[in-house]
């Protein structure tokens, strides 16, 4: 068996939810770690001498559960499993395999002294009928792949690479786990990551939205990986693609738009990109239309459109904002006036605005940066990050961040 790496900020999560009565449910893309994290509790569980007899935990993706297809089998063989005496702690891997799961889940709740586990790789998971039966008695943990620091402890580096060298990698390689197995061989790592990519787009996407059509969900794809970072409207897209003859562009029932949107939302549900809403600063108001789109992993968007460097601006805001999500904030794309700022960031008690520049060392890209910042009012902290090392620190009381040092803190 594979050694397990920690994952400590997860597993955290996991412990500080243990026996609250909510059924904990891990989310994220096929192959981020899930079920490594599940795995990583289960030893917590028996390190803190829980019987190994009181926890049941399964895999409903392997062939020993092809029966249990549908909720009650799944009740039943459950049921059969759990000893009299004990809190049991119940662990299901890819648990959207079994129709109505969530009425087993439920009743397991009522009927037996449990702390429930679940995860899965779409959204679907967390669908309305399932809301419906467990309205607010669930907690998302919702599981990225490898931030920067991470990946430092996951990988071996030489003495010799520098910390830019290493996030130089980052950036060409992603941070999907399983990447490890190769140390950095690109033609093999391409592999693994189309591997995962057909998979998601297969299993994820396609069986469950039966009247998808591959082709025009691969244009889609393609499409948003190379405007990451670009203010995108699925009308937009789609007269693209209709100038391209991809998807039939009736105007007048406006066929086009709608259909990059059902699909856009697909992609959302498999966890392969995340959306930013427009927030206006100074109405204090989100607003309904051109938002962005950011991609869950580097590794996916060099596979599909080969790295290149001059889209470092973009590469890097990605990051950041799966950082900020990394960070349990909200995020949102600030409008200010006419000019916008990359980064709304919310906690109930905190807000964050943040630009992301690749450097600010010529004049005419400082201002740019600045001027939106400087137009907000508010007290809340504004942050500069970019990849430069100089002296300056702050801007009239902006900070200037080293993006690296930021990522690292």
């Amino acid at each position: 068996m594979q050694k397990l790496i920690n994952r400590p900020e997860y597993l955290q999560q996991l412990i500080q939810n243990k026996d609250v009565d909510l059924v904990k449910i891990v989310t994220g893309i096929r192959r981020c770690g899930k079920s490594s994290l599940l795995d990583l509790f289960h030893q917590y569980l028996i390190e803190n001498n829980v019987p190994d007899t009181n926890v049941i935990h399964i895999n409903l993706e392997s062939l020993k559960y092809r029966n249990l297809t549908n909720y009650l089998a799944f009740y039943d063989y459950i049921s059969s499993l759990i000893p009299a005496e004990g809190k049991v702690y119940l662990i299901f891997d890819e648990l959207q395999m079994v129709e109505h799961w969530e009425k087993a889940i439920e009743s397991f709740r009522i009927d037996y002294d449990v702390d429930i586990y679940i995860t899965g790789s779409n959204a679907y998971l967390l669908s309305t009928e399932f809301s419906t039966v467990l309205s607010g008695r669930y907690v998302e943990i919702r599981m990225l792949p490898l931030s920067f620091k991470e990946f430092l402890t996951f990988y071996e580096f030489e003495t010799a690479i520098t910390m830019e060298e290493k996030f130089q990698t980052y950036l060409q390689f992603g941070g999907m786990p399983i990447l490890r197995e190769y140390q950095f061989n690109e033609a093999r790592s391409n592999q693994a990551l189309e591997g995962i990519y057909s998979t998601v787009v297969l299993r994820d996407v396609l069986q469950r939205n039966q009247q998808a059509d591959q082709h025009t969900l691969q244009k889609i794809v393609l499409f948003l990986c190379s405007n990451i970072g670009s203010i995108t409207s699925p009308n937009n897209i789609g007269n693209v693609l209709s100038d391209e003859g991809d998807i039939q562009n009736r105007k007048e029932k406006n066929i086009a738009g709608k259909t990059v949107n059902r699909y856009i939302s697909m992609l959302y549900n498999a966890f392969v990109f995340y959306p930013a809403k427009r927030y206006d600063v100074r109405g204090k108001q989100l607003l309904k239309t051109l938002g962005k789109n950011y991609i869950i992993d580097m590794g996916f968007r060099n596979m599909l459109l080969g790295y290149r460097d001059a889209d470092r601006g973009h590469i890097i805001e990605n990051i950041v904002f799966l950082e900020l999500i990394r960070r349990d904030y909200r995020v949102y794309i600030g409008k200010v006036g006419e000019t916008e700022v990359d980064f709304v960031a919310e906690k109930p008690n905190d807000r964050l605005y943040i630009q992301v520049t690749e450097s600010m060392q010529s004049q005419e890209v400082r201002e740019r940066e600045l001027r939106p910042l400087r137009m907000i009012s508010d007290n809340y902290e504004k942050i500069v990050l970019s990849m430069d090392r100089n002296y300056i620190n702050s801007y009239d009381g902006i900070k200037a961040l080293n993006l690296i040092d930021w990522l690292l803190l």
